[in-house]
């Protein structure tokens, strides 16, 4: 595209839109990047330059663009029903996708409601909880639990039971309360222990909390053994199967939000499948059309299902949806990424992917400003500091995380740091020469921005 016509459009760009988790006066000074086109791992600017999709178009690109098998579903699907209302209606490829999606979910959980993205997957979650002690007569268990590093998306009720950051703070006069424990955060653990010998100390505050108000909490939820948006925290599954354990214990809710972690992004199905828990909700979306259309599925037991099941006159009644509730463009999507998992074997191919990942990822402790490396299946992420003894962060005038994105572009790669924390979330296609050229060029971008 010659140089005016792409003045023109970021022009356009300027005057009418109001892109997320942006500065006003940054997309002056730094305009967005208009894309055209992708294919594989790589997204194309209107200029003709590539750039490696590292942050898998914010965590929903499992196979790659452009996948040919997702694309024929979506237009298969297109010639016959794009869209019929999901209340009194149900169509095949809805019907299918539940199907297939009970089947390799954790144990037991056999009933789908469908809605259209992560933040609404999590309220329904939440108010199936909720509701499902009000319809048991047990209304006073109206609570949450949730960790302090944990993110749940950018609704009112999703950001209630997140911990209280950067995303959100500004609203938290709107959240209704809920419980926070300190999260398993090894590299700055809340306990003052060290990994080899803390015997996971830092469950005990959930522990303690439940002892005291077990009877006043709906449910726990939780991210499965990385808090994403909280930093890409990679925590002890321990942790996690003690959380299970607690939860069982004490009879809360358990609520594992899946959105990002699901579809292979740890090297498994489901990031919970790492232990033998068995939660009461399982939230997803993000992966499951392999990011290509928007989709919503919050999974939970015959038990909670069971609980909403009455006469009319009994005012059981989930009153909760949506206008795209399992739309069968996004149903069919669902259902080719499945199809690929089978088909192309992609958990057992990307295992290799997976070592010489990890394997790369061990060279960025050598740079002077990267206090942390962390990792699991294709997710990788390097903390920052000031200094590696101390472990001092940056400060936020340093806008460190900036520095890299600009010089990550400038390497062709999409680099998007949560404040501190360089990340990679990886589709799961790549070849082994992408790889290496992805893990050298963050490397470099790391490296030039810290001087």
């Amino acid at each position: 595209m010659e140089k005016n016509r792409l003045s023109a459009w970021q022009a356009k760009d300027r005057e009418f839109i109001w892109h997320p988790y942006t500065q006003m006066k940054d997309c002056l000074k730094f305009p967005p990047v208009l894309i055209e086109r992708a294919e594989g791992v790589k997204l194309y600017d209107a200029a003709g330059n590539f750039y490696y999709d590292t942050i898998s178009s914010w965590w929903c690109n499992v196979h790659g663009h452009n996948h040919p098998r997702v694309k024929e579903a979506v237009k298969r699907q297109l010639d016959t029903l794009e869209h019929v209302l999901f209340a009194g209606f149900t169509h095949q490829p809805a019907i299918k996708l539940a199907e297939q999606l009970a089947a390799i979910a954790p144990g037991g959980l056999k009933r789908v409601f469908f809605s259209d993205n992560g933040s609404t997957s999590v309220e329904a979650a939440l108010k199936l909880s909720f509701q499902y002690w009000q319809n048991t007569a047990r209304p006073q268990k109206r609570k949450f639990v949730a960790l302090d590093y944990g993110y749940h998306g950018d609704t009112i009720g999703a950001m209630s039971v997140s911990g209280i950051g950067l995303f959100n703070r500004v609203f938290r006069p709107l959240f209704f309360p809920a419980y926070r424990v300190p999260s398993p955060y090894c590299y700055r653990c809340p306990m003052g222990k060290k990994r080899e010998s803390c015997d996971i100390a830092c469950i005990r505050p959930l522990e303690e909390l439940l002892k005291l108000k077990a009877r006043q909490i709906a449910g726990i939820i939780l991210e499965p053994l990385i808090l994403a948006a909280g930093g890409m925290i990679v925590y002890p599954k321990e942790y996690l199967s003690r959380a299970g354990e607690l939860a069982k214990k004490f009879g809360v809710h358990l609520i594992i939000d899946e959105v990002a972690t699901g579809f292979g992004r740890t090297g498994k199905m489901f990031a919970s499948s790492f232990t033998a828990i068995r939660p009461d909700f399982l939230c997803l979306s993000k992966g499951i059309t392999a990011g290509c259309l928007s989709l919503g599925a919050t999974l939970t037991t015959q038990e909670v299902y069971r609980a909403f099941y009455a006469d009319y006159k009994e005012k059981k009644t989930f009153y909760h949806g949506h206008t795209y509730t399992a739309n069968p463009l996004a149903c069919a999507a669902g259902l080719a990424s499945l199809e690929i998992f089978r088909r192309e074997h992609t958990l057992e191919k990307i295992r290799g992917t997976i070592a010489l990942f990890h394997q790369g990822l061990e060279e960025f402790k050598a740079l002077p400003i990267v206090g942390d490396v962390r990792r699991l299946g294709m997710i990788g992420a390097m903390e920052l500091v000031q200094d590696k003894l101390s472990k001092k962060r940056f400060s936020a005038e340093r806008r460190i995380g900036l520095e890299i994105y600009r010089q990550g572009l400038k390497n062709k790669i999409i680099l998007r740091p949560l404040g501190d924390v360089v990340y990679l979330f990886l589709p799961l296609c790549l070849a082994k020469e992408e790889l290496t050229d992805i893990l050298d060029r963050t490397y470099s971008a790391i490296d030039e921005a810290g001087g």
